[in-house]
């Protein structure tokens, strides 16, 4: 059995795909099946690594980036799309898998159109509460449709969809809490919060938290990711902030948290501050760990403010819009939020509830069914 995994241009793509590979391996495992071929269609392997350990090809493809915004990129990616589709044609020819799975994204627009060609049963997973528009086209011939967020169902056929929640990796599903505080150089008896705009970091949320962190530092620990890029000026401007060098020493800065770290600082931490992508939300609901989330604005990114607000009406976080984001809300909220017993319990829970753990062994087991019928 061959499966071809594609969707791409941002982790928030690629990360599902590794844990519904992983999910895959344990199942075939599990149900006695002989071992399938895995394959990643994308115009970069993203994270080289990780396919290695998962056994998984890369496929190189080509796809150009339609922007929301005006640029004349934009014109040039039109053909840079066309050259991909042909690609993707021949590649997909050769390969012809028994089905193909998709997380969406610009680059798993020319693996999807090859699929449709040559008939091949496609699965396509929709991270966001609002379908961009791959998944929306693909969803017309997408044999089955999983969506990570209840109120992305009404966006598709009734027939076709499923809420499964958003797959998380086996390494970023659990918090690590033996140890975290050593590892990281904590306080034992200090509440803990963990500060991250992605993996790039957010200059955003970055310049409120060094706005607000001489209050935090009063009575918090700060883990802050800063994004690579940020990390020197970030580091530059807390140190001039904080003056005492007993207090500077409850704020830790990383200019990225690689799994063990993450997973260490969600074992120490009382609460989360973050951009609203989903894998953010869905490991933090895996950890029952209450949020602050501030998403990118719609005019740069369509779906974190739906995301945002779905999972605060849920009850797992608060909101805080990026044009309101002061230092002066920032640590209202925080305050609001951990000063109280009822109101910290109440967010973990729901974010508790909010997990799907189960959201990879799901498509997993509907893609090896799909591609066991394709055999056939």
């Amino acid at each position: 059995m061959k499966i071809l995994f594609t969707g791409g241009g941002s982790g928030g793509h690629f990360y599902p795909i590794v844990a519904v590979a992983e999910a895959i391996n344990d199942e075939t495992r599990e149900r006695k099946l002989l071992e399938p071929q895995l394959f990643y269609a994308a115009p970069d392997p993203y994270d080289r690594e990780v396919l290695l350990a998962n056994n998984i090809t890369w496929v190189a493809t080509s796809a150009g980036k339609i922007r929301n915004y005006f640029s004349i990129l934009n014109f040039f990616d039109y053909f840079k799309t066309a050259w991909g589709t042909v690609r993707s044609m021949l590649r997909v020819f050769f390969l012809y898998p028994d089905v193909v799975f998709s997380t969406g994204g610009y680059a798993s627009f020319p693996t999807l159109l090859a699929a449709r060609v040559f008939r091949i049963p496609v699965v396509i997973l929709n991270c966001d509460v609002d379908p961009g528009r791959v998944n929306k086209w693909a969803a017309k011939f997408a044999v089955k449709i999983a969506v990570a967020f209840a109120e992305g169902a009404e966006y598709f056929p009734k027939e076709k969809v499923a809420h499964t929640g958003n797959p998380v990796r086996k390494a970023a599903l659990l918090p690590a809490r033996e140890g975290a505080r050593e590892f990281l150089k904590l306080k034992p008896d200090v509440p803990v919060i963990l500060v991250t705009g992605g993996s790039q970091g957010s200059q955003t949320i970055n310049d409120a938290v060094l706005d607000a962190l001489p209050r935090l530092l009063e009575k918090y620990q700060v883990v802050h990711q800063t994004g690579r890029a940020n990390f020197t000026d970030v580091v530059g401007r807390s140190r001039v902030a904080i003056t005492d060098s007993v207090v500077y020493e409850r704020y830790k800065a990383f200019d990225y948290l690689n799994d063990l770290a993450t997973r260490m600082a969600a074992g120490s931490a009382s609460l989360i501050i973050s951009r609203a992508g989903a894998g953010n939300i869905f490991e933090a609901a895996a950890w029952g760990l209450p949020m602050i989330l501030v998403p990118i604005p719609e005019p740069v990114s369509h779906d974190q403010t739906k995301n945002a607000f779905a999972y605060a009406r849920a009850g797992g976080a608060s909101v805080i819009e990026q044009n309101n984001l002061t230092p002066g809300l920032l640590i209202s909220e925080i305050e609001r939020i951990l000063s109280s017993e009822q109101i910290k319990h109440a967010m973990q829970n729901a974010a508790r509830g909010f997990s799907r753990p189960d959201a990879a062994k799901l498509i997993a087991n509907a893609l090896l069914d799909i591609g066991l019928s394709h055999e056939k």
